[in-house]
């Protein structure tokens, strides 16, 4: 095995500087070939440059490569109103008036300026598409929002079938007493303190599902997508209200239900692109934990799997993981779950981590192509601790809460490593984000 004074070596050798120029990803965009999914993470959900670049990319597979769609770490509903807008379907005018519906924690991580100016540039690449081709989609592939996509179906069906729309809200009526609080019911459910309502929840979806050639053909194409998008919801229904149950059984089990969803959701995606758009190809935006082969990580060995590594496994080499990776910086995060959002120092890597590896390799800002199919290019320590930072930054526990260990040869085909980074810019800035979190950290973490 490799020093890590020679591993610096071999990175310094292979890397390709990011100078901010066009061709700064020419051996990226070489790499991912004729791929049809391209999935590119984050080491943080707060992070300016990961979302900047992320969306360079994301414009030159679209632009160069003829993508089709964009699908990404948020709710189906919310992520469907920013579709709405920048396929020129009737209602938003304005790029911030389609993020509108962002308006559950970490509002954050989608409503923010990086955001903002890529759903505008998405939106002018779409105006000018010629007669005939297709315009580029933008999709949420989670599962947190049960309520929002009960409110979806209904709306639905009430404009396609009045008495099914009734039916609909019997069975939904499961739901009511819990105020819109799903954890609340999924608490309540898992220890036999209410009735749960899978039962209810299958047979929405089954009843939606039977019926599909008679609502997704009454008027071409848009018919079909408006059916699409209330099937992936009343799905959405079913996948959450086991989501929220399993909660209370443990990390493993709840992880793995969600990104399961997401993978079939995914799945589901393509087949309908690929339906009526002929050759789809789709690029996924995501945390690394999500994106990174699980197999290759302290995660996997834990039993929990993940969206790339289910991606890898159905698609092969039509799927390139692409991750980020910083040394430090700052970031925008809460202290805790349903905190305001701050902008927190990001602390130096810990030694005997990938960050702290990339930083001595003395390059600000580079990329990284580890795997050519699934063909090592480059030799790296075989483990070593990874940071992940999510809506939540706890430096005071940096260690316990925020790193892993991880192959990382094996859990991306490609890196992109900043050295120093800036936090991402909320829409709506809290005191707590405009004043930052200065202090000195404590020692011996």
């Amino acid at each position: 095995m490799k020093t890590l004074a020679a591993s610096i070596q071999t990175i310094r050798e292979a890397a390709y500087p990011l100078t901010g120029g066009p061709d700064d990803y020419d051996p990226l965009l070489d790499r991912i070939g004729n791929s049809k999914f391209v999935l590119i993470g984050e080491a943080s959900h707060g992070t300016h440059e990961f979302y900047q670049q992320r969306a360079e990319i994301t414009k030159r597979l679209l632009e160069e490569k003829q993508f089709t769609a964009v699908a990404v770490e948020a709710d189906w509903p919310d992520a469907y109103r920013i579709n709405r807008f920048v396929r020129g379907y009737p209602g938003d005018s304005e790029s911030v008036e389609a993020l509108g519906d962002f308006k559950r924690f970490p509002t954050w991580m989608w409503r923010n300026a990086d955001v903002l100016d890529f759903v505008g540039w998405l939106r002018q690449h779409n105006d000018q598409v010629l007669p005939g081709k297709h315009k580029a989609g933008f999709y949420g592939l989670d599962l947190y929002s049960l309520y929002a996509s009960i409110e979806a179906v209904l709306g639905y069906l009430a404009k396609v079938d009045p008495d099914a729309a009734r039916r609909a809200r019997y069975r939904y009526a499961c739901f009511e007493h819990f105020a819109e609080n799903a954890q609340q019911y999924g608490y309540a459910a898992s220890l036999g303190l209410a009735q749960s309502c899978e039962d209810a929840v299958v047979e929405q979806l089954l009843e939606l599902q039977r019926r599909a050639l008679e609502f997704a053909k009454r008027d071409g194409r848009i018919a079909s997508d408006e059916f699409f998008f209330a099937e992936q919801n009343a799905r959405l229904v079913r996948n959450a209200e086991e989501y929220y149950r399993s909660m209370f059984r443990g990390r493993v089990s709840s992880w793995n239900l969600r990104d399961q969803h997401m993978s079939d959701t995914l799945d589901a995606l393509f087949a309908h692109l690929s339906q009526h758009e002929g050759d789809a190809k789709i690029v996924v935006w995501a945390h690394n934990s999500h994106l990174g082969d699980a197999r290759a990580t302290q995660m996997g060995d834990m039993g929990e799997l993940n969206l790339g590594q289910l991606t890898r496994d159905r698609y092969a080499r039509d799927a390139v993981l692409v991750g980020f990776s910083t040394y430090s910086g700052t970031v925008t995060a809460a202290s805790d779950w349903d905190n305001p959002a701050e902008r927190k120092r990001v602390r130096p890597a810990l030694p005997d981590s990938y960050e702290a590896l990339f930083h001595d390799v003395g390059i600000p800002a580079f990329s990284l192509i580890l795997l050519d199919g699934r063909r090592h290019l480059i030799e790296l320590p075989r483990q070593l601790l990874q940071r992940a930072i999510g809506v939540v930054y706890r430096p005071e526990t940096e260690r316990a809460s925020h790193y892993f260990e991880a192959r990382l040869s094996s859990q991306f085909d490609a890196i992109i490593h900043f050295d120093s980074t800036r936090a991402v810019e909320p829409l709506e800035r809290t005191p707590q984000w405009e004043t930052g979190e200065w202090e000195t950290f404590p020692s011996g973490i």
